[in-house]
């Protein structure tokens, strides 16, 4: 199974003086996250097997990141900010789905899920502003393992 961890572009900052969270899934891209999200897409675009599912958070700036790729994609509640790795993993049905997934979220759930495939010791691992990682889930010798296809990140696209 392929799963593409993909986190949504810079966005603007939330209002000042709002508490944490308020008003957090209406924050847009900023001009910047707009050109990350067109520079990823396009290399992602190319790169994508026929058949992939597509999950995107319901937050403005996941949906404007997806809308840079031009494929049909579902938004899915399950991916909010504040998720956990074992909704995300769930939700995609990790390591048995027979189709390629691609998701588009959130820091830490997105860094929280890689630590955790990858058996790093950090329980989450850093995913700067419209990048993504491509894992591969595999069985080798009779065990299950999780490796990296690669890492991206839109300013060297």
């Amino acid at each position: 199974m392929d799963l593409i961890l993909w986190r949504h572009a810079e966005a603007e900052e939330g209002p000042e003086g709002d508490p944490p969270g308020s008003g957090d899934l209406e924050r847009a891209l900023t001009s910047r996250g707009e050109k990350q999200a067109f520079r990823m897409a396009s290399w992602l675009d190319r790169q994508l097997p026929e058949g992939t599912r597509i999950m995107v958070s319901p937050a403005r700036r996941c949906e404007q990141t997806a809308l840079a790729l031009g494929r049909k994609y579902k938004v899915r509640t399950e991916l909010a900010p504040g998720a956990a790795p074992a909704q995300l993993l769930e939700l995609v049905q990790w390591p048995l789905s027979k189709s390629p997934i691609l998701v588009i979220g959130h820091q830490p759930t997105l860094g929280q899920t890689i630590a955790q495939l990858l058996g790093l010791q950090e329980t989450d691992c850093p995913v700067k502003k419209g990048a993504l990682w491509w894992l591969r889930s595999r069985d080798r010798d009779g065990r299950s393992q999780t490796v990296v296809v690669t890492v991206q990140s839109p300013e060297v696209l």
